[in-house]
């Protein structure tokens, strides 16, 4: 947007907003550029023109908290300028970002000469800017102490899973080596497979809490990999009355195949929730192309509703659930943004859902 169109400048009489203009220096910065550190005198007030610019406290050594951020349209740093303390947190770009800087002595001298009604303007909205701010900050502090008593009761099942998984996998072999006939065998394969699945999955659970999720990364073949998902998924689907149709190319991809197959999980699974019951079509297709491995999974219910679309991946996001925890999708992004890729959807009440996966090949 233009630097004469911008929401802060129209506060003001056109003369003092000439001169605002006048005095203000445009600056087109990279993403991820430090604007100003906690400690850093308050020189300048800022007009975001393009991009995002994110405000984080430090709570540590390389550990900072995020609390909100500043969109195009919207100003940041006046309130040092206000008030001459130094800034309080650290600004950084988190997007290619355009700034305009205005000087804060000049800044000042304009408002000396501002009408009253001017004031209150800009007064009225910095306040509601702050209502905001703590509002969104609010919502992290709950998120951050829903996630720790999460990890706390996933640290709980895990110690109590490993002892009943350990005796389902001994008995299990034990009927294998009695009954070694191909069914039995077969049937044995899936059980100890599903009872590895549910330790990994609780361990995935576990990272996504604590933010540090470990990639164990090798090449694997796709095809494979989805062909074995759907026979471990194949009473389920069969139960639900869910066709589930896989077309993948025979491509090698090098990634966490656990994890991999924890997003598909995941989202096939929301889609069979969302037929309740009543059947429906899930297709999963794969191919390369020249950016890497492509992966989409449509299915033809009833879409995703609105209230959630814009906040799907954020963590407890879940819409009409009596059991969802509302973390399927953000662990799935959180799999996908780990593995370099990008996952996006499309969703209408007409032609159901569709997710979108890119990996580096």
């Amino acid at each position: 947007m233009e630097l004469k169109s911008h929401k802060f400048i129209s506060f003001f009489e056109p003369e003092q907003a000439s001169e605002l203009c006048r005095i203000a220096t445009v600056e087109d910065l990279p993403d991820q550029t430090l604007i100003f550190d906690e400690g850093d005198p308050a020189d300048f007030l800022y007009l975001v023109l393009a991009g995002q610019v994110e405000f984080r406290k430090r709570i540590g050594p390389d550990h900072y908290q995020s609390l909100t951020k500043a969109l195009p349209n919207g100003f940041f740093g006046e309130l040092g300028i206000l008030d001459g303390q130094p800034r309080s947190t650290q600004a950084i770009a988190c997007q290619e970002a355009t700034l305009a800087k205005i000087p804060g002595n000049g800044l000042m001298q304009i408002l000396e000469n501002t009408k009253g009604s001017v004031a209150i303007k800009l007064f009225s909205y910095m306040i509601q800017r702050l209502r905001d701010s703590t509002d969104e900050y609010v919502k992290q502090v709950v998120h951050k102490e829903k996630m720790v008593l999460l990890g706390e009761m996933l640290n709980t099942v895990i110690h109590d899973f490993k002892s009943p998984l350990s005796g389902i996998n001994l008995a299990s072999g034990m009927i294998q080596e009695l009954h070694s006939d191909e069914e039995t065998v077969e049937w044995c394969y899936l059980i100890q497979a599903q009872a590895h699945r549910m330790s990994a999955m609780a361990e995935e659970f576990l990272e996504f809490v604590r933010g540090n999720s470990v990639l164990n990364k090798q090449p694997i073949n796709l095809a494979l990999a989805l062909q074995l998902f759907e026979k471990l998924n194949r009473v389920y689907f069969h139960e639900a009355h869910v066709e589930f149709v896989i077309q993948v190319a025979d491509v090698i991809v090098n990634v966490d195949e656990n994890k991999l197959m924890r997003v598909v999980q995941n989202l096939v699974g929301n889609a069979v929730e969302a037929f309740k019951g009543c059947g429906g079509r899930v297709e999963l297709t794969a191919w390369v192309s020249e950016s890497g491995v492509n992966i989409k999974i449509h299915d033809n219910g009833p879409g995703i509703p609105d209230a959630i679309k814009e906040r799907l991946f954020e963590a407890f996001v879940t819409y009409g659930k009596h059991s969802g925890t509302g973390l399927g999708t953000a662990i799935a992004k959180s799999i996908i943004d780990a593995h370099g890729g990008n996952i996006s959807f499309e969703s209408s009440c007409h032609e159901g859902t569709t997710f979108y996966i890119s990996l580096p090949l």
